[in-house]
């Protein structure tokens, strides 16, 4: 799955940000920027959701996880570890 390869190229942008850098700009924001992005990013599904279109909803989430993502990594914690909690959950 592309999470991992996803996780890796935001870990890297963080450490290694630059001007061009959405995510190393998004992160030297702060966190409640960040946080911010992803009520935004969640309401926007949810929008898409209510409005049935599988292609809105699609390009949604995928904004939502990748802002996600980042705040994974400014906490040190991976999709693995997510995917640890759900097996957890599940067993």
């Amino acid at each position: 799955m592309f999470l991992n390869e996803l996780e890796s190229i935001i870990r890297d942008r963080i450490a290694n940000s630059s001007d061009n850098s959405y995510v190393g700009t998004l992160v030297k924001s702060g966190l409640d920027r960040v946080l911010k992005k992803i009520g935004e990013e969640a309401g926007e599904v949810i929008i898409a959701a209510k409005n049935q279109s599988a292609d809105e909803l699609r390009f949604e989430t995928a904004d939502l996880v990748f802002h996600l993502s980042i705040v994974l990594q400014m906490a040190g914690l991976s999709w693995d570890d997510i995917d640890q909690e759900l097996r957890r959950r599940h067993h």
